[in-house]
């Protein structure tokens, strides 16, 4: 018997070792995720977020775009031709015309050329090559090249603007997915507390029934809770993979439903760990600041003044149509073509005025101031609609901080009366029914204690990050 108990205990060592081993190399798998690691992971893989950097991206192309104006344009341009029969055939007919001292002198002409070996036409461009090479360098253009280059300047701060506001739009929706985890997770530690209390119950009330002390109806009903309770912690687990699978997709993170199919690069989804604490934010006074002048540093405020800017730059490049246009230039180059070849070169100037455009640009003047107006006028009335979004992202603020404080108060006020109740049920002054209502109570008020913290902890967020 010693021999056997001594295998039987070496067996349930190496049983044990192997279990720790397996233990070891789940902990080990397990991966956790901070709501700023998941921040940092949404910067990459969100779309909105991504295409507003190539929106910069762009933006800065075409700033480079402008600022290529201000320097002259170079070009090359290279001719070569061969025809078929001379391009230029001119005899003596051609030069004098048609009369008799011309038929004359082309009939002596005609006579002599022979004797000479002397053609009686001149026949040339038959074929031809050249090559130019021009400079032309702008030094007035009514103020469009000016204009321009700062119209891309706006353009690139405005894309820099729509990026931040799409990241601080993405982490918004991160958060709110992450704490949505947290609360459920918070609401299934809550199930677990109450599932072990009426796991308690329940072997007291099997007892009792056993000793004859109670009827069955009192195990019955606990009994019941317990697969009430269980049913609500499943379809909570259930959710929380659900939220997972929507954060993981937001923000890129690999993952798998499945035990058997999970490996490193996707992590079985219970695996993916999200822990964070709901409450240690402060009161909103620590955290209050002046609404208007919240309102006036955010980016819509700031985009909707760059629109005003943009519109009066555009105003100036439409006058720049119509004033003139003033520009030199350069140009060398060989040219073959008639006789032999030679290079050759020759400065200009250049002023072109349009003289027929000032109708048109005063109409496009019109067309423009009205556009400025109207782009002050959006900057006016959504400057007061931004005021009055930071007055009511503080109400809400201050609203969800009374409503964390009450939601504390009835916890504490519900567990008091769950630990009277079951004193009482345990004297057999209380009944089962109240006790597992006082339990029913607590639990509620645990998970709206949760809500109000998460509630407080987004209101927290919008209002720092408006």
């Amino acid at each position: 018997m010693r021999i056997k108990n001594k295998h039987i205990i070496s067996i349930a060592a190496a049983v044990a070792w192997l279990l720790a081993g397996t233990t070891g190399l789940q902990a080990q798998s397990r991966l956790s995720l901070s709501l700023g690691e998941c921040l940092g992971m949404a910067s990459s893989a969100d779309v909105s977020v991504r295409n507003a950097a190539l929106d910069v991206s762009s933006a800065r192309a075409r700033k480079q775009e402008a600022l290529a104006e201000y320097f002259p344009t170079v070009s090359a341009t290279a001719l070569g031709f061969h025809s078929l029969d001379p391009l230029l055939d001119i005899g003596v007919i051609d030069i004098l015309g048609h009369s008799d001292m011309a038929w004359t002198i082309k009939n002596y002409v005609d006579g002599i050329a022979p004797q000479y070996d002397l053609p009686t036409h001149y026949r040339t461009l038959q074929y031809g090559y050249g090559a130019t090479v021009s400079v032309t360098q702008p030094i007035f253009a009514g103020g469009r090249i000016v204009s321009g280059n700062r119209l891309a300047s706006l353009g690139i701060e405005a894309a820099e603007l729509q990026k931040a506001i799409a990241v601080r739009d993405s982490g918004l929706e991160i958060e709110r997915k992450y704490w949505q985890i947290i609360s459920l997770k918070s609401k299934v530690e809550t199930l677990d507390k109450a599932l072990e209390m009426l796991t308690r119950l329940s072997e007291d009330a099997a007892s009792a029934v056993s000793a004859g002390l109670v009827s069955d109806s009192d195990l019955l009903q606990v009994n019941l809770k317990v697969n009430e309770l269980k049913s609500k912690r499943l379809q909570a687990v259930s959710g929380i993979r659900l939220l997972k699978m929507d954060l993981f997709n937001s923000i890129g993170q690999d993952y798998s439903v499945t035990s058997l199919c999970a490996d490193e690069s996707a992590p079985y989804i219970d695996d993916i760990d999200l822990s964070g604490a709901l409450g240690g934010r402060g009161s909103p006074g620590s955290h209050y600041q002046d609404e208007e002048g919240s309102a006036s540093a955010t980016a819509e405020t700031r985009l909707l003044g760059l629109q005003v800017r943009a519109k009066e730059l555009e105003k100036k490049m439409a006058v720049g149509e119509a004033l003139p246009t003033v520009a030199l230039g350069g140009m060398y180059g060989y040219g073959h073509y008639i006789g032999d070849g030679a290079a050759n070169g020759a400065l200009y100037a250049m002023v072109k005025i349009p003289l027929s455009d000032w109708g048109k640009t005063s109409k496009k003047i019109i067309r423009y101031n009205n556009e400025i107006e109207k782009a002050k006028n959006e900057e006016e009335y959504l400057g007061e609609m931004l005021v009055l979004k930071s007055r009511k992202l503080w109400l809400d603020l201050t609203t969800a901080w009374e409503e964390k404080s009450i939601a504390e108060e009835s916890v504490s006020i519900a567990e008091d009366s769950l630990m009277k109740i079951e004193a009482n049920y345990k004297a057999g002054l209380s009944t089962l029914s109240e006790l597992l209502q006082a339990e029913t109570s607590l639990r509620q008020s645990q998970d709206a204690l949760t809500d109000a913290l998460i509630s407080y902890r987004e209101s927290l967020t919008a209002w720092q990050n408006q």
